[in-house]
């Protein structure tokens, strides 16, 4: 494998000293999609959030800035990223407002029913079949729990269809593909949106 495909390959599972490095570039590269795709969550006061993939930990502190009375559970199945994610929220873990996990989301061994808001950004391209992963997601959300779903590729930009062919098990997945297993999954309500001027999709589903 060339150093550059290994290096790429890394958003699946950063591992080494190359997983440190792309670790060290996610934060602040997806920043604004990150915030752009929070901008669609509704008017709500969650007592428990779950970040799934939560990579180098800034999103689950953008939640816990937003929510300010939550507690975020962050998950990832990487261990360099929960060692990332840790670090980065160092302060909210000690304040008791962060649990820093490792896990699998096609197998959550979170809590049943007890999420408000479960979210997941640039991170279903690698989830072992979106329709049993979105069951594991909606079993742990309260009901009427929200899903929201960020992706910087909305399956059909070249850049998205590009990455599919060097990074092994990667899928780029059509706002309609994910609404689709999120029906099937069992959420109820689906709402999708497109980014203006970028490919970025965000999907906010409710159970």
């Amino acid at each position: 494998m060339s150093l550059l495909k290994n290096f790429f390959s890394q958003t699946r599972k950063p591992e080494g000293f190359l997983g440190k490095i792309m670790l060290s570039t996610m934060n602040s590269g997806h920043a604004k999609m990150a915030d752009w795709g929070m901008s669609h969550l509704p008017e709500m006061t969650p007592d428990y959030i779950a970040d799934l993939g939560c990579g180098a930990g800034r999103n689950a502190g953008e939640l816990l800035k937003r929510y300010r009375d939550a507690c975020v559970t962050a998950l990832d199945y990487s261990e360099l990223s929960v060692q990332k994610a840790k670090e980065y929220n160092k302060a909210m873990i000690s304040a008791g407002r962060c649990d820093v996990r490792q896990g699998d989301v096609s197998h959550l061994t979170l809590e049943e029913g007890k999420y408000d808001l479960a979210t997941a950004f640039e991170t279903v391209y690698f989830w072992p079949g979106l329709e049993k992963c979105f069951g594991q997601v909606a079993k742990v959300l309260k009901p009427g729990g929200y899903f929201l779903v960020v992706n910087e590729s909305d399956g059909k930009d070249a850049a998205g269809r590009k990455f599919e062919k060097i990074i092994e098990g990667m899928k780029s997945y059509t706002a309609e593909e994910i609404e689709a297993a999120l029906r099937a999954a069992g959420f109820s309500k689906v709402s999708c949106d497109h980014h203006s001027r970028n490919p970025w999709i965000s999907i906010l589903a409710k159970k």
